[in-house]
């Protein structure tokens, strides 16, 4: 995958996670564009993913990353954007599939279910794979309405 600076992102529930994972970016050597939230205190997750989101879709941030409690509220707020392609992972397999199928363009974390490991383990995968194209390209240019 070809990393631009890299769009973050995160509500209250993800932030502790979105700080580890701010830390692991920094010691890769990757620049980084912190759209929020940044603190503990608590706030709604689709202010964070709309920003994420429209950073990606004005080209200035490729890829993004994105932190709830759960993963799924951001989720299901970048999706919402028709150029967004967020996929919530929890195993490097599936960040590796994400990539690999659907050309993911964010990879989302439920920041209260995984640990700094697995996160560590999943952004691995999910900058090192390559979209596979061919029949999945076609699926991929269905997903917009």
């Amino acid at each position: 995958m070809e990393v631009k600076t890299i769009g973050i992102a995160s509500d209250h529930a993800g932030y502790a996670i979105k700080q580890f994972i701010i830390s692991y970016l920094q010691e890769k050597g990757y620049t980084y564009k912190d759209y929020g939230t940044y603190s503990e205190d608590s706030c709604d997750y689709s202010d964070f993913g709309h920003a994420l989101a429209r950073g990606i879709e004005a080209g200035e941030v490729y890829p993004g990353i994105a932190v709830c409690g759960s993963g799924e509220g951001i989720s299901m707020t970048l999706n919402k954007h028709q150029s967004i392609r967020a996929g919530l992972v929890w195993r490097p397999e599936i960040a590796h599939l994400i990539r690999q199928h659907n050309n993911a363009n964010v990879i989302v974390f439920p920041g209260r279910f995984i640990d700094e490991a697995t996160t560590t383990a999943c952004l691995d995968e999910f900058f090192s794979t390559e979209f596979e194209g061919g029949r999945h390209q076609a699926r991929v240019d269905k997903i917009p309405v």
